[in-house]
């Protein structure tokens, strides 16, 4: 591919721009932005050729609706071992799009409302656990409770003994494959063939396949599968258009898919949108106000929104050319990996006026642009359990400001570091707790979905 095809972009060692994008995301691509403009080359370990990040609604419009591109390498790379061959992350083409259309309808509409008082009860029962007496951080909290509701609602285990198990395994799994230096370690074993970056998460990985195949195959016995609610059994009964329905292997590796997608991108959104209220007395106030007087919940989705808008919790989702993409007077060869930079995108200032304020007043005022506002990405990769995540953080949010008064421990805004594939609040979003009321006698109205 021709050189002179590409935006231009920082001409730093590609080991300094993978350390620069690992440890200060948002400063490396704010730098690039106001040097090379809304469209830059970059180059990162473990990629054979530069990514061009793009941040025009149209230029992603135009990325995302054509259905014949691909995946970059680097996310096979880096899950494939995790989530396995099968999963919904990885797979392309018509096997996507059929496995995609089979795992849809528990994730939107009247079916989402069974899910609402597991949601609900988890949450009440992890505010029952803050600490009165100390400052603590509630990030890690916010990743206990979104565990517990895939633990409940997408697994959908009940026995007492293979959920602490799960449990344990579980956050042992999210925490190791989280680390900084482990996605330093897949990047440099991409590009110089050391080893296996991910060979000491092999054994946790086994111990966690055993149960869930275990749970797997009690449900297969269950002789009223076709009555349970949890998503693996409405998966384990969904056919696809031939009649088939997803073997074993495939059903282990979409609910670690779910795990990865729904868990750590939740519980961080969640964390986010807290320290966005927390340093924004007026809009928290506002809020609270909403949810004590049960008027409804439009302004708790435009604080959902606003919060997205400004803290996206992932902040990529490129795509591989298939055919070649017209860009501002340039033309990006097939073959070329390209990526919103969705952050850049959520602060462009034609889009938002004043693009760092917190202001979810501008989501009732208008709506963004379809391509403007894309913390789920797009297209038909576009998150699957979007809705299902939007649920989850309106029925957290109303539960938490419901029941307690919560100050920030510290005048200072959260920094992002990264978790993973993430962008998260680096010393967890700190916060002390003023009250904690007693649980509704009688559960709340139910949210609209």
């Amino acid at each position: 591919m021709p050189a002179a095809t590409l935006p231009s972009g920082p001409s730093l060692p590609t080991v300094v721009q993978s350390a620069w994008w690992l440890s200060r995301p948002l400063s490396f691509m704010d730098r690039c932005r106001r040097r090379f403009g809304p469209n830059f080359s970059v180059r990162f370990l473990g990629f054979e050729r530069p990514m061009v990040m793009i941040s025009d609604p149209e230029a992603i419009r135009t990325l995302y609706t054509e259905r014949a591109h691909g995946l970059p390498p680097g996310r096979t790379v880096a899950l494939k071992p995790i989530v396995g061959a099968s999963s919904l992350l990885l797979i392309e083409g018509g096997e996507h799009l059929a496995r995609r259309r089979l795992m849809l309808p528990p994730f939107h509409g009247e079916r989402m409302r069974s899910y609402e008082s597991v949601i609900r009860e988890v949450a009440h029962a992890e505010i029952d656990r803050w600490p009165t007496d100390e400052p603590f951080a509630l990030h890690p909290h916010m990743q206990a409770l979104t565990l517990e509701v895939i633990l409940h609602a997408v697994f959908g285990v009940t026995d007492p003994e293979r959920t602490d198990l799960l449990r344990v395994r579980l956050r042992r799994l999210l925490s190791d494959s989280a680390s900084g230096g482990l996605q330093m370690r897949v990047l440099l074993s991409n590009r110089y063939s050391r080893g296996d970056p991910l060979a000491e998460l092999n054994a946790l990985i086994q111990e966690i396949d055993e149960l869930l195949f275990a749970e797997i195959a009690e449900r297969h016995a269950d002789q009223d599968l076709a009555a349970r609610e949890d998503i693996l059994s409405l998966l384990m009964v969904a056919r696809m258009e031939d009649g088939s329905a997803m073997n074993d292997s495939e059903l282990r590796d979409q609910l670690i898919t779910l795990l990865l997608a729904g868990h750590e991108t939740t519980a961080t959104a969640l964390a986010w949108t807290f320290d966005l209220l927390l340093h924004h007395p007026p809009a928290l106030r506002r809020l609270g106000a909403e949810v004590s007087e049960g008027t409804g919940d439009e302004y708790l989705r435009a604080v959902i929104a606003e919060s997205l808008r400004m803290r996206p919790v992932v902040p990529l989702a490129g795509r591989r050319l298939a055919v070649d993409l017209e860009l501002d007077g340039i033309t990006l060869a097939a073959g070329t990996d390209v990526t919103p930079a969705i952050w850049l995108t959520h602060t462009r200032a034609d889009l938002y006026p004043e693009p760092f304020a917190f202001r979810p007043q501008r989501f009732l005022d208008s709506a963004p642009t379809t391509y403007g506002w894309i913390p789920f990405g797009g297209g038909i990769r576009r998150c699957l359990g979007a809705a299902f995540a939007e649920l989850e953080m309106r029925v957290v949010l109303d539960a938490v400001l419901g029941r307690c008064t919560l100050q920030p421990a510290s005048p200072r805004a959260e920094r992002v570091a990264r978790r993973n594939v993430t962008l998260a609040p680096r010393d967890g979003t700190r916060v002390r707790l003023g009250t904690r009321r007693a649980r509704p006698l009688a559960p709340s109205e139910p949210l609209a979905v």
